[in-house]
């Protein structure tokens, strides 16, 4: 199993915004440190609070990368196909690692509202949006006259590499698209271990059903690497029995670099190729202690 990190982009908005930039670029060389498989930032438009934007940091962030995969979750519905295509080569050219697009359909009013976007109309966008991508960072001239209207579209620098689309889903229906259209299938922080070995046994199933075979079937998990287990409880299991993201109290991962481990290895043994975290708690000293812990579950995990 490789282990991944998807670095926090929001912060409290008592947080200073440059304080904020500074903990996202610590984080990422704290991964880095770590040893940690991947480096990913997520996606989200018109926050009531502050949110840093995944083209920008990501690039700024890669300053403190080596040359493992990395990415971005673009949210394609809210996304011109050929602007986010130009992102990505652009992105992809500047580390020498493989770039990941992560994708989802996304969701809320107000962030649709805000990008002029019709909720109703977001799978239909997402798969042409996709599509389009695709073709452009295969290096088409491509023309729509679908719900994105463009014309002669094209994308230059390209990746040098083909690039990997995980598609985010938790829904059956998601899940299956994922198999369908995606290369790899990542699934949602907030299932339970139950949950999580029922989709993905469903989601193989739809790969069959497809004839695909997946590059990589990830999860996502919100965690702490304590000290201790007694440690850990206190710190991130007080938050997470406070209603931590509205999550099961068992989908959270937190505790020892002994405890971490076996929870890891659990989702191994189920199937999942790869584990994307993010910290529970905000502070950044934890955090950072937390990281260098996590390079004790990697090499836990690995061996």
């Amino acid at each position: 199993m490789r282990i991944g990190v998807s670095l926090t982009s929001s912060f409290s908005a008592t947080v200073d915004a440059r304080t904020g930039a500074r903990f996202m670029i610590e984080r990422a060389a704290a991964a880095r440190r770590a040893g940690l498989d991947s480096l990913f930032v997520g996606d989200h438009h018109a926050t009531p609070g502050p949110y840093y934007q995944n083209v920008p940091i990501l690039a700024r962030c890669l300053a403190e990368w080596g040359d493992k995969p990395f990415g971005a979750l673009f949210l394609l519905p809210l996304w011109n196909p050929v602007l986010l295509a130009e992102q990505v080569g652009t992105l992809a050219a500047l580390a020498p690692g493989r770039f990941i697009l992560q994708t989802g359909l996304g969701d809320g009013d107000d962030q649709f509202g805000a990008m002029g976007v019709k909720v109703k109309a977001r799978v239909a966008m997402f798969e042409e949006s996709l599509d389009v991508i695709r073709r452009l960072l295969h290096g088409e001239v491509v023309s729509s006259s679908g719900r994105f209207q463009f014309r002669e579209g094209r994308v230059a620098p390209r990746p040098a590499e083909p690039v990997e689309f995980w598609l985010g889903a938790t829904a059956e229906p998601a899940v299956d698209r994922a198999a369908r259209l995606g290369d790899a299938w990542l699934a949602s922080p907030g299932l339970t271990p139950k949950q999580a070995q029922a989709l993905i046994e469903y989601y193989r199933g739809r790969c069959r059903e497809h004839q695909r075979t997946p590059t990589a079937i990830a999860i996502r998990r919100d965690i702490y690497v304590g000290e201790s287990d007694a440690e850990a409880d206190a710190i991130a299991g007080a938050r997470v029995r406070g209603g931590y993201r509205g999550f099961s109290s068992d989908a959270p991962v937190y505790g020892s670099v002994e405890t971490v481990t076996a929870k890891f290895r659990a989702l191994a043994a189920m199937g999942y190729t790869d584990v994307i975290i993010r910290h529970i708690v905000d502070d950044q000293p934890r955090v950072l202690a937390s990281y260098a812990r996590l390079a004790d579950v990697r090499k836990a995990v690995a061996s």
